[in-house]
């Protein structure tokens, strides 16, 4: 299980092990959480006190001062995993639902044509309609996309990054997903 790591302003940062988070508690660098605690860490006893120390790491943290964070700056990293669960595993072209194995990445402006490997220019085709299509545009192969290509925000990234996600996390990060995304479908 992951722990979902926000800067002080509810941004989300990465999903960090549980180990992880228990460091930023330790080091008072937890600012606010979220939820209930998700897992409890046990340490050593105290020889004075006789009590055993405990860590109660939430699923979503919040940690103080500043973060590094290239995530928010820039579109997130493209990858066949998330194209595939943006598109929600449907082929683009003759809208069948398939396993991924049975998907490809199907660049829209072909790139032995100028076409760029970018969110704006890739969507899910199984491959007899990629393979129909090939190095054409749309168009030319006379096939019509059922669904237009976007770049999906910081909070659909942490979605699609395929972890096992939890109630609260979910929640938390599609409250901030435009109601327009496939994503909430």
């Amino acid at each position: 299980m992951d722990v979902l790591q926000l800067d002080v302003s509810g941004r989300p940062q990465a999903w960090i092990t549980t180990r992880e988070a228990a460091v930023i508690y330790a080091c008072d660098g937890v600012a606010w959480t979220l939820g209930e605690p998700c897992q409890v860490l046990r340490g050593g006893w105290q020889r004075v006190s006789g009590r055993q120390s405990r860590i109660e790491v939430h699923s979503i943290i919040a940690v103080r001062g500043t973060v590094p964070s290239r995530a928010w700056r820039q579109a997130p990293a493209l990858s066949n995993a998330k194209l595939f669960a943006r598109d929600r595993y449907v082929c683009a072209y003759c809208g069948h639902h398939c396993l991924p194995e049975d998907l490809t990445r199907e660049h829209i402006h072909p790139t032995s044509r100028g076409g760029y490997d970018s969110w704006m220019n890739c969507i899910t085709a199984c491959r007899p309609c990629n393979g129909r299509k090939g190095s054409r545009l749309p168009e030319e192969a006379n096939m019509s996309l059922l669904y237009l290509p976007y770049v999906p925000s910081l909070h659909e990234d942490m979605i699609l990054r395929g972890r096992r996600i939890l109630a609260d996390q979910m929640e938390f990060l599609l409250a901030s997903v435009p109601r327009s995304s496939r994503l909430h479908g």
